[in-house]
C-alpha cells in the first residue's frame, strides 16, 4: 500500500516510495499495489494511478478510509510512503493520512516504511514536534473543482501533513541505503554520506529496493 504521489511526477526523477516499488518490479518481483485516492487533492487517484499504468504495475485505487479494512482482510503485507520532512529522531512529516496508515499497520502487524532522499532529513529538528504543519484553505475540503460538497458555512480544518512518530517506522530508505532505529545515529550517517558523495551530482534511490 502506498499513499499520495511519490513517483517521477513528484520527484522529477525515479521516485521515492513509488521508485522503490518500481525497482522491485523491474527486478522481477511480482505483487499487487493498492494506492489511496489521497483526499482532498486526490494526488493518488489522479497521478499515482496513472504512473502505475504507465509502468505496467498492477494497482488498485482505494478510498483513504478503506486501508484498515483491507489490512484486516490480510490483503496488505507492507506499507511504504514518502516524506516531506524527517526530524533527527526519525519522526516524519508526510501527506495527511500517513500517520493513520502507520497506526493501522502497527495494529495489524504490517511493516511500515518511509522512502525519501537525504535532502528531506533535517537534523536541526530534534523531533516531529518541531515541524510546523501547514493549514490550507478549507475550501479544498468543502468544495471539489469549485463545486460545493458540504453545506454553506460548515466548519472544516485542512492540515496538509501529519507527523508519524519514529516508533511506527520500521526503516527509512534513502539513496545512501536503509536507515534503521535508532534513527539519530543512522540518519546522521546517511546525511554525512550524501554530503560526501553529492559533489554536484544527483543520486536516486532506485537501487534500494529491500
Amino acid at each position: 500500500l502506498t499513499h499520495c504521489n511519490t513517483g517521477a511526477l513528484a520527484t522529477a526523477g525515479f521516485g521515492t516510495a513509488l521508485g522503490v516499488i518500481r525497482a522491485g518490479w523491474e527486478e522481477g518481483k511480482r505483487f499487487q499495489v493498492f494506492n489511496t485516492e489521497t483526499r482532498p487533492f486526490l494526488q493518488g487517484a489522479r497521478l499515482t494511478s496513472w504512473e502505475f499504468q504507465q509502468l505496467g504495475i498492477p494497482s488498485t485505487l482505494i478510498v483513504d478510509s478503506a486501508a484498515g479494512a483491507l489490512m484486516r482482510q490480510g490483503r496488505i503485507s507492507c506499507v511504504i510512503t514518502g516524506a516531506d520532512r524527517i526530524a533527527a529522531n526519525g519522526d516524519t512529516a508526510n501527506k495527511i493520512g500517513t500517520y493513520t496508515l502507520a497506526v493501522l499497520a502497527r495494529e495489524h502487524g504490517i511493516p511500515f516504511y518511509i522512502a525519501a532522499p537525504t535532502s528531506t532529513v533535517d537534523l536541526s529538528l530534534p523531533s516531529g514536534d518541531d515541524i510546523e504543519i501547514e493549514e490550507r484553505d478549507i475550501e479544498e475540503v468543502t468544495h471539489f473543482q469549485g463545486t460545493p460538497i458540504a453545506p454553506p458555512g460548515v466548519a472544516a480544518i485542512n492540515p496538509a501533513f501529519d507527523i508519524t512518530p519514529h516508533g511506527y517506522i520500521g526503516a527509512i530508505v534513502t539513496e545512501e541505503g536503509v536507515a534503521r532505529p535508532p534513527y539519530l545515529e543512522s540518519l546522521m550517517l546517511s546525511v554525512g554520506s550524501a554530503a560526501g558523495s553529492n559533489a554536484g551530482s544527483t543520486v536516486g534511490i532506485s537501487h534500494v529496493s529491500r
